[in-house]
């Protein structure tokens, strides 16, 4: 019996990070892996077609509008990193859905500012580079995001 015990509290240990190294980890995720994603991924996109509204590698005037939702989902993105960062206890536990609900900020508005930010990140890309083509990635994304992540972080969150 001790040793089931013990072997429970050593793995229980082992799946616990202290603060700052969860921080560190954080700290990647926000300032490489997401700008990656959602501002790499569309660059990348913008390429494999036409960019309409550009004339010689610039972007038209109207293109340039899609930088207004880009700055409004990025300072979003940022308030969430750093409400987030506040919240993370001495120990964190390796899981998917963090322990903790956020109820402030954003989060009085919407259970998920994270993804929509995200989504009218996208909507500012397809403005900014003309592109179609991610635009439709957005079209696919938006109830993808609904159905599978959302979904699953809600079911998460109730158990």
């Amino acid at each position: 019996m001790n040793a089931t015990k013990n072997s429970a509290n050593e793995q229980s240990e082992e799946a616990n990070l202290p603060r700052w190294m969860a921080l560190s980890i954080a700290l990647i995720f926000w300032v490489i892996l997401l700008p990656l994603v959602h501002a790499g991924i569309p660059w990348a996109l913008s390429l494999l077609a036409p960019r309409y509204g550009w004339t010689d590698g610039r972007p038209a005037n109207w293109n340039l509008l899609g930088l207004t939702p880009i700055a409004l989902a990025t300072i979003c993105l940022l308030w969430l990193m750093i409400l987030h960062f506040s919240r993370i206890p001495r120990r964190v536990k390796l899981e998917r859905t963090p322990t903790y609900l956020l109820t402030r900020g954003p989060y009085k508005i919407s259970r998920n500012p994270m993804y929509i930010a995200e989504l009218i990140l996208w909507f500012g890309w397809a403005i900014f580079y003309g592109s179609i083509i991610i635009f439709f990635a957005l079209l696919v994304m938006a109830p993808l995001m609904n159905k599978r992540v959302v979904a699953r972080e809600e079911r998460d969150l109730e158990a």
